[in-house]
């Protein structure tokens, strides 16, 4: 079922490859990234807050995930950092992958024990580079390896799965886990088979029911995939290129998604007057916060 709800463009800034959006309901702020230009965007929800303040980093960094009321975890080329929210200041908490100058993070998402689920890809999309990791504290596991651009990390409510795909295959996978750790107990199954079809499954957020919502980059929409595996609902997006979407606002009623115009030419660019602009999509859905990342996990 294909819907139009409310969409606010967020900040009039584009990125080339925004990912990694993180919500503050203690300041109604939105965070992201832009990977590729090494930038991460601030801002607070309410009407005429923007524009955005822009953080230049040191380094790519993929993924936003809170700690506690003063500093962030990114997730970046070759590790995982802590930064401090008053001054930017910015510390390693552990490394990853730093050996191979070839990779670099990608999608994450914290799961409900707070242990980071992170991906690593080629820098150039390489098949095959691609991997998924645990991190508990700075207990680092890899759990799944051979991946091309692994996406859509996601948990369900209560922790006991969990979701993931290789965008470059179209196949959406559950797992399940241990609620207590987020470690898988099982061998991953096919959860939704896109393989074939328009545009990629990218990052995904799941709701209050369940319901796992991924954006489909060059699809120009929003999925939602029950946990049966059907997809139930799609919601058309005013940009081409989708990457990750959380939920946001008050009433975590709304989604933050980012966006990209990575590997658009000029034509395509025109054609998409909101390329890679980050959005606020009211859904009438209740979702999740993201939980903290614990460092003493």
């Amino acid at each position: 079922m294909a819907d139009s709800p409310s969409i606010r463009i967020l900040d009039p800034s584009r990125c080339h490859l925004g990912e990694g959006p993180s919500y503050d309901p203690a300041t109604d702020t939105a965070w992201w990234v832009d990977i590729l230009e090494n930038r991460l965007f601030e801002l607070p929800l309410r009407e005429g807050a923007g524009p955005a303040k822009v953080h230049a980093l040191p380094f790519m960094a993929s993924d936003v995930a809170a700690i506690d009321a003063e500093r962030h975890l990114l997730s970046a080329e070759d590790g995982l950092y802590l930064r401090t929210i008053r001054d930017g200041r910015l510390s390693l908490f552990c490394p990853l992958e730093a050996g191979d100058a070839g990779t670099r993070s990608n999608d994450g998402r914290v799961h409900p024990s707070g242990a980071l689920w992170i991906s690593t890809m080629g820098r150039d999309a390489e098949p095959g580079r691609g991997a998924i990791y645990h991190v508990a504290g700075t207990r680092v596991t890899r759990l799944f390896s051979g991946l091309t651009i692994p996406n859509g990390i996601a948990f369900s409510p209560d922790g006991a799965t969990g979701y993931f795909v290789d965008t470059n295959e179209g196949v959406l996978r559950r797992v399940a886990l241990d609620p207590t750790t987020g470690l898988p107990v099982a061998e991953p199954e096919t959860h939704y088979d896109h393989s074939g079809g328009e545009g990629g499954i990218d990052g995904a957020a799941v709701d209050a029911e369940g319901l796992i919502w991924t954006a489909r980059f060059g699809g120009a929409c929003l999925d939602a995939y029950s946990p049966a595996g059907e997809r139930v609902r799609s919601v058309p997006v005013p940009v081409r290129q989708p990457t990750c979407p959380t939920f946001a606002g008050r009433g975590l009623d709304h989604l933050l998604v980012t966006a990209a115009y990575e590997g658009m030419d000029a034509a395509e660019r025109a054609a998409d007057p909101e390329h890679g602009r980050t959005l606020l999509v009211a859904l009438g859905t209740r979702g999740l916060l993201e939980p903290a990342f614990r460092l003493d996990a």
